[in-house]
């Protein structure tokens, strides 16, 4: 039997594609392969983004901004010297984009205009932090990715 390249190329589709559907299979069955969402409550977070740019736009007005720096002894937020540090409330989340487990959160409660994330609670690699907090009625997100 004679194979013409009209036949040739249809077989050479068909084994194109069964061997990536095998590999999408394998991927989707095997616990191995982590394919969970970055948020989980996507659309919800997205409905308040509006309100999320607001926030963000009063932390970039401050005349001093909120400094993030990695030290030896963890991450250390310093608020701006101008405020009075006592009325600050919020939270701190630090977000791991390569996995979700090592996510956390805490809140924001200051014994000086400093705030320091024990290096103990993080792993090396990228993080990404968000610092949502509130000083006399205003609402201010400031936000920092950086390398441990």
């Amino acid at each position: 039997m004679k194979i013409n390249w009209g036949t040739g190329i249809v077989i050479a589709f068909g084994l194109f594609m069964s061997f990536i559907l095998f590999f999408v299979f394998k991927v989707q069955s095997n616990s191995k392969y982590d394919n969970e969402l970055v948020v989980e409550k996507y659309y919800q977070k997205e409905q308040g983004f509006e309100k999320e740019m607001e926030k963000e736009q009063n932390a970039h007005d401050l005349t001093t901004a909120v400094q993030f720096t990695v030290e030896k002894e963890g991450i250390v937020v310093q608020f701006p010297e101008d405020i009075d540090y006592t009325k600050v409330t919020g939270k701190v989340s630090l977000y791991r984009p390569s996995n979700k487990k090592l996510d956390f959160e805490t809140q924001v409660s200051l014994s000086g205009p400093r705030l320091l994330i024990p290096k103990n609670n993080l792993v090396g690699g990228r993080w990404d932090i968000a610092l949502d907090w509130s000083y006399n009625g205003v609402d201010y997100l400031s936000k920092e990715k950086f390398i441990l």
